[in-house]
């Protein structure tokens, strides 16, 4: 006999809500997975719509609500007003939101749920409903959930982070998008050519055809539809597909150019010149999920529309992509630049050239993180305006307030009433919102502006058993008005104390007066760079720090690197002694055109430069044409055009390689043999010459035999066939794993298949089982005390990372960086955001601040 809650499971992996290897499906799985698993109301609207499509408007569902309270309840209230509305259940029949969200009843919820499986509708679609046999219907099971769920708060921090369209696939973009951009390179004549040409015909043609699909958009449905559409609708569905189309009608001629005619040796520079005009992107980006939902209703109103369209996409490709379809193609696209270009990186073995498609892989790669921003930015922004409609008495905009960082039940005592009240809290990054709840509404009762206040925890406060009792003080810094906060566990408490320090930080951040600046957070107008490490500032609010008196702009993690304000040095600071300004930390820029001192500068002494030398910048105006700073090679000081320099790659560190899988260290021939005398063709290592432990000697299995190679020395390069010459061990690795060794020895005609660390045949390494240690991605599992009970293995590092510049996380969920830490990569978001540990902690933190080792 099944468990009642059971074949509820199965009745949602029929319908295509869970997937079949949930971990509701586990057999150790307990009725309180599958209660976290709907708890947000997510999954539940999405089931109406896979019951009958379209019953639910995705835009009245908030896809990510994280946990907060108030939009988890709109989801909830959203899937019970549907139930009665479309598919016509009684009241009676339906579960009240808390009894989901507290999980107060959650044998009401499955109820409900089987009453919607029974329902016309539901069957119409083949499901079979459920219970279909009889089962146990253990109420004891239910009655300590809400206490688990208090004990075991779920963050699906997963969420938070994952592509804004994660969640909407139904749009297929990424089908799509790979269809139309299907390349012309067979599979034979791939094999014919090296990689890295394949690399440049794709994207040489992927932007060919991308063009041909704005064309096409033009001409076959925005032009056409004039007659059809009013102004507004236009405007609205189309966005800005006509600028899109100049804009990469040019950039596909310079790309056509630059890689049939100079062999792509400038093709970095369009790239780098293009990032400021692909920024029309975050508009198209952020209001294209509208556009469609505005095509959709008009074609659902007017007869004449749909057929227009049906036409319309017929005289563009015989109707096999309609006009909602291709809308979506632009979104693909502008995300794919940066992995386009990482391929060619990847596969790049010149050393100058490398260098200059970083940089072009650098600002395609800030280009991806920022559309992202501004989409996340928009749906923050909806999320807000829902938060303002349902607060009553509130006069001010929430927007002025910032980013939202949570919302929930608090009890509260007053310094000048000492009751304890029952609240709701809205936590902002500048103000937290007192609400009273009626109803589905609330009644705002007092605003905190937490430029005013300081948060103290109050550890006396804690009774460890009891609910209610875990506190902490948010004091007015003048002595006014302030509150003590209970909560209901102390793992809520945590929470909230860590988001309301967040908070603060934000708002207060430690370096905000840093070298006589005076930085507030800020939302810019138009889109700006930072001033210390010139990556875009994100979103389309509160992006960063403005300093109020000379005008810069920079992230958080920049402020405390930025050099003397502006406003506060007079014009003979600037010409101190070079001793008193040097700064390890301050940027490297790379010269990109020759400057031989004319025009002179009227700040001082012109610094001649050469394009590829690299000058450590001193002192930068955003507003001003001169910068100073000093060339590393001869450590030559002085003044030059700012526009004569891009920001540098990272500067290699001292190239160590006991992490690579391949390299043996100091290994003599015999020892290297038996190494490898039991392994497959093609094993490899890299060892230290015995004798010579500066330089260094392959040996690979080749056949039944173990063949040794010497690695030679050139001008500071390594090589085996003079030809070619590497300026690491690395890059000859990386690039005879691709071509063949018999470029310096004929009688080697094989790549380096497999480095002799490698896992093989599922079965550790001689070199690892010999040392009795594990490898760095397997890990024994010691549960932390606070991790949640359904937590059994330890994260898969999937890569590891350095981080490039400091980061500073704006909520709890994200990772701060210091520049050089070692990352452990954990998962990689499509949208830029990654997550991974540094020294015990764990977060998420933008792919575009670290670099990834090979």
């Amino acid at each position: 006999m099944m468990e009642y809650w059971r074949q509820c499971t199965l009745w949602l992996i029929s319908c295509k809500i869970l997937p079949q290897n949930h971990r509701v499906t586990a057999e150790s799985a307990q009725v309180f997975d599958l209660a976290q698993a709907l708890r947000d109301g997510v999954l539940l609207c999405q089931l109406l719509n896979n019951l009958q499509p379209n019953s639910i408007n995705l835009k009245d569902i908030n896809l990510r609500p994280q946990m907060s309270q108030f939009l988890c309840l709109k989801n909830i209230r959203t899937f019970l007003f549907c139930c009665c509305d479309v598919f016509g259940m009684k009241k009676c029949d339906l579960f009240e939101a808390f009894d989901l969200f507290d999980v107060r009843d959650f044998g009401k919820v499955m109820d409900t749920l089987s009453k919607l499986s029974y329902t016309t509708l539901a069957q119409k679609q083949g499901f079979k409903p459920f219970p279909t046999e009889e089962s146990l219907k253990d109420e004891d099971i239910y009655n300590n959930l809400e206490d688990l769920i208090d004990e075991n708060a779920l963050e699906d921090e997963d969420e938070l982070y994952a592509a804004v369209y994660g969640c909407e696939e139904d749009y297929a973009g990424g089908e799509i998008y790979e269809d139309l951009m299907r390349t012309d390179l067979t599979p034979a004549l791939q094999a014919e050519v090296d990689v890295r040409s394949c690399c440049l015909s794709e994207i040489k043609q992927t932007e060919e055809k991308y063009t041909e699909t704005l064309e096409s958009i033009e001409k076959y449905f925005l032009n056409p539809l004039r007659k059809f559409f009013t102004p507004n609708e236009m405007d609205k569905v189309f966005l800005n597909i006509p600028d899109l189309v100049r804009l990469h009608k040019s950039l596909m001629v310079e790309v056509q150019d630059s890689i049939l005619f100079k062999n792509a040796l400038n093709l970095y520079q369009i790239f780098i010149s293009y990032k400021e005009r692909l920024l029309i992107y975050g508009i198209y980006c952020s209001r294209v999920e509208i556009a469609i939902a505005m095509l959709d209703l008009i074609s659902k109103e007017k007869e004449d529309v749909r057929l227009k369209l049906e036409e319309c996409a017929k005289r563009a490709n015989n109707g096999k992509f309609t006009l909602r379809d291709l809308l979506v193609v632009p979104m693909q696209r502008v995300l794919k630049y940066h992995l386009l270009l990482q391929e060619l990186v990847k596969h790049t073995y010149d050393a100058g050239e490398k260098n200059n498609l970083k940089m072009a892989l650098d600002a395609m790669k800030d280009l991806a993180q920022y559309v992202n921003e501004v989409k996340r930015d928009n749906e923050t922004l909806r999320d807000i305006d829902q938060y303002q409609r349902c607060i009553e008495n509130l006069n001010q905009s929430l927007i002025v307030y910032g980013r939202p960082k949570g919302d929930g039940e608090v009890r509260l005592v007053s310094s000048v009433d000492k009751r304890k009240q029952d609240r709701h809290i809205f936590l902002f990054d500048i103000a937290v919102i007192i609400c009273k709840r009626r109803g589905y509404n609330y009644e705002m009762k007092d605003v905190l502006d937490l430029n005013f206040y300081k948060v103290t925890n109050n550890p006396t406060a804690d009774r460890e058993g009891k609910k209610w009792c875990y506190g902490f003080y948010v004091t007015h810094l003048q002595g006014h008005t302030g509150y003590e906060l209970f909560f209901k566990t102390r793992e809520l408490k945590k929470k909230w104390l860590d988001q309301f320090e967040m908070a603060i930080s934000n708002i207060r951040p430690e370096k905000a007066n840093h070298n006589h600046h005076h930085f507030k957070m800020h939302t810019f107008e138009r889109i700006m760079s930072c001033s210390f490490c010139h990556l875009l500032l994100r979103g389309i609010f509160n992006q960063g720090y403005l300093c109020l008196k000379c005008g810069l702009g920079a992230h958080k993690e920049c402020l405390g690197r930025l050099g003397l304000c502006g406003r506060t040095d007079c014009a003979t600071t600037r010409t101190k002694e070079i001793s008193s300004l040097l700064d390890p930390g301050l940027p490297r820029m790379v010269v990109i055109r020759d400057y031989s001192g004319v025009p002179c500068p009227q700040s001082g002494p012109p610094l001649s430069v050469q394009t590829g030398d690299v000058i450590e910048v001193m002192f930068a105006d955003l507003n001003s044409s001169w910068w100073q700073g000093k060339i590393l090679a001869t450590s030559r000081v002085g003044f030059f055009p700012s526009d004569a320099v891009r920001p540098c790659p990272c500067v290699p560190k001292p190239v160590e390689y006991s992490g690579q899988p391949w390299f043996a260290g100091s290994i003599d021939r015999p020892q290297a043999e038996e190494e490898l005398q039991d392994r497959d063709h093609g094993t490899y290592l890299i060892r230290n010459r015995s004798k010579e432990c500066t330089e260094y000697a392959i040996s690979i299995k080749f056949t039944n035999k173990v063949r040794h190679i010497k690695i030679l020395t050139k001008e500071n390069c390594f090589y085996i066939a003079e030809a070619r010459l590497f300026k690491t061990l690395l890059e000859l690795v990386e690039y005879y794993k691709q071509h063949s060794l018999k470029e310096g020895f004929s009688s080697l005609d094989t790549t380096l298949l497999a480095p002799y660390r490698e896992l093989s045949n599922g079965n550790m390494p001689r070199a690892i089982t010999k040392a009795a240690t594990a490898p760095p991605g397997f890990c024994s599992f010691v549960p932390p005390a606070t991790s949640p009970f359904w937590s059994v293995f330890c994260p898969r590092v999937v890569g590891v990372a350095v981080a490039r510049y400091d980061f500073s996380s704006r909520d709890t969920r994200e990772l701060s960086l210091l520049q050089g830490d070692n990352i452990k990569v954990f998962s990689k978001m499509s949208n830029g955001w990654w997550k991974g540990e540094v020294n015990g902690r764990v977060g998420w933190f933008p792919s575009t601040y670290v670099e990834e080792e090979d």
